[in-house]
């Protein structure tokens, strides 16, 4: 790890990239991603109902202290989602309702920890989006130097500054900022065929036939009987 330091310049995908991403909720792009990026769900919203999608600005702080977080407030632009994490784990209230009103006033997307925040009825109030390990009222302290725009590890997941995030109830979901536009057409493509099953599922077909499940039940050498009895060679009763 290099000294501690604030990269203030840093790649973003382009915002018309960032818009179309926004359409897709977690699960289509974590599926789209083919699996990958999702972040632990011990990272859940303190304000639900929010989707937000957005390029990552990173912050690396000591457990307990959140000096860092004010930093990444700084250099951070509107639409950013500020991504924090501690050099060992930690659930102290990082977050609370004074920070929070500098993000939505500086016009960022969210905030997503790997540790705790406080004031959750403030967040809630003030419709800031917001996702964390804990709520916790203890308090931290500025006292310790750390990194804004390194690569950081937030909910078992790498971050790279510029990396798209997307956030809702589900979970949040990390995209590598070089693979944004496959995952988009990868959503894009994904959706389509989900609207297509929907509409024989409305018409009363089932995902056995829907997505030729019944094929693999025969080669995992699933057999129907029609009773426990015949399952177990046993005479019908």
């Amino acid at each position: 790890m290099i000294q501690p330091c604030v990269i203030r310049k840093i790649e973003r995908p382009a915002p018309d990239l960032v818009r179309a991403l926004s359409d897709y909720g977690v699960a289509t792009i974590h599926e789209a991603y083919r699996q990958q990026g999702l972040m632990r769900p011990e990272i859940r919203p303190v304000v639900p109902g929010r989707r937000v999608c957005g390029p990552a600005v990173t912050s690396l702080n000591h457990p307990g202290d959140n000096l860092m977080l004010h930093v990444a407030i700084e250099v951070s632009q509107p639409g950013d989602i500020i991504v924090v994490a501690t050099k060992a784990p930690s659930t102290d209230g990082m977050l609370g309702e004074l920070i929070a009103t500098q993000c939505k006033a500086r016009g960022l997307s969210a905030v997503i920890l790997d540790a705790g925040v406080r004031d959750s009825a403030d967040l809630n109030a003030m419709d800031f989006p917001v996702w964390a390990r804990a709520i916790s009222a203890a308090g931290t302290s500025k006292a310790n130097p750390g990194w804004v725009n390194v690569p950081v590890v937030c909910g078992g997941v790498t971050v790279n500054p510029g990396d798209l995030v997307v956030a809702d109830d589900d979970g949040v979901v990390v995209v590598g900022r070089s693979a944004a536009a496959a995952v988009l057409e990868a959503s894009r493509a994904r959706t389509e065929k989900e609207a297509l099953s929907r509409s024989r599922y409305e018409r009363g077909e089932i995902s056995l036939d829907v997505n030729n499940l019944r094929a693999i039940l025969t080669q995992l050498g699933v057999k129907y009987f029609e009773t426990a009895d015949e399952a177990q060679g046993r005479p019908a009763k």
